[in-house]
């Protein structure tokens, strides 16, 4: 019994090796020692926080994570505070990104897009009832479960509305949609529905639909949405893009006009989860008191 005596607890849940790292983060497998289901511990460091200035991000990028309940986004199940950590514990996901999909099978086959692009879509659908913007939608924020099912990550970005437009320009260039990066202010819904759209072009193109070596010409291309589709787009598909990626937001296809399209509804099920929680942020707020 002496090597189960130095297993490392972290509240009930012990702690194993690393499984990712990131500039704020390292990402530890676990195990609810009360359930034995594994589960993804992300661990920040106290001081690292304090001296980036990331304490108020990191925090809304939690309560955030806390609020959205969705199938198809990371579930993040509660956060620990330590006295020079977080712990922050969250759903293991262990089919990797979308993005090494794409870079390994160069492109998807187009129901298999489609599939992925309905999931996306419903969880940015549920995201935005919730007055939630995601704002850096790419293919390396979408990671893959056991059962090949897409699941959103990465809220660092996101914003939470108060019934205004944004005014932060963020988000990966290629991804982001023409108004983003004029100097008013936008509407988060159109402009991740862009972002959408990008990445549907990727998954059935393998590559993308803005790509230059120099960002004045990139913001150019996106700005006019100077693009076309390959050959082997469906006539379908092409439209659906078409209307996606349009550069102005009022008259850029909508989520609720998505629903209704021929292309999109194919083999189309909705992805039925239960009533909204009642959601407490006690946890977050007690894990960030004591930080100054």
């Amino acid at each position: 019994m002496a090597g189960a005596a130095r297993k490392k607890l972290v509240g009930r849940y012990e702690v194993g090796r690393t499984i990712g790292q990131g500039s704020f983060a390292k990402v530890k497998f676990a195990v609810d020692a009360d359930t034995g289901a594994p589960v993804a511990m992300k661990v920040l460091d106290k001081a690292t926080i304090l001296n980036n200035r990331m304490l108020q991000q990191i925090k809304k990028e939690i309560s955030i994570m806390k609020i959205v309940r969705h199938p198809n986004i990371i579930r993040l199940n509660e956060v620990l505070a330590g006295q020079t950590k977080i712990y922050i514990i969250m759903e293991l996901i262990t089919g990797g990104e979308l993005f090494d999909k794409i870079a390994r099978q160069g492109k998807l086959r187009e129901n298999e897009a489609r599939k992925y692009f309905q999931q996306l879509i419903d969880a940015i659908n549920y995201c935005h009832s919730k007055g939630v913007y995601h704002r850096d939608l790419k293919p390396e924020n979408l990671l893959l479960d056991s059962r090949g099912n897409l699941k959103v990550s990465d809220f660092g970005l996101s914003s939470l509305s108060q019934n205004g437009f944004l005014h932060t320009t963020c988000g990966t260039p290629n991804y982001v949609a023409p108004e983003v990066l004029s100097d008013g202010g936008y509407d988060g819904s159109a402009a991740d529905v862009w972002s959408c759209g990008v990445i549907l072009y990727v998954l059935m193109a393998g590559y993308l639909p803005f790509e230059e070596n120099d960002l004045p010409t990139l913001y150019d291309k996106i700005t006019a949405a100077h693009f076309s589709c390959p050959d082997w787009f469906s006539q379908g598909a092409k439209s659906l893009i078409q209307r996606i990626l349009d550069p102005t937001p009022k008259t850029r296809m909508t989520i609720k006009e998505m629903k209704s399209d021929t292309w999109f509804s194919k083999n189309y099920v909705g992805v039925r989860h239960g009533e909204d929680e009642n959601v407490s942020l006690d946890d977050v707020q007690a894990a960030f008191d004591n930080i100054e």
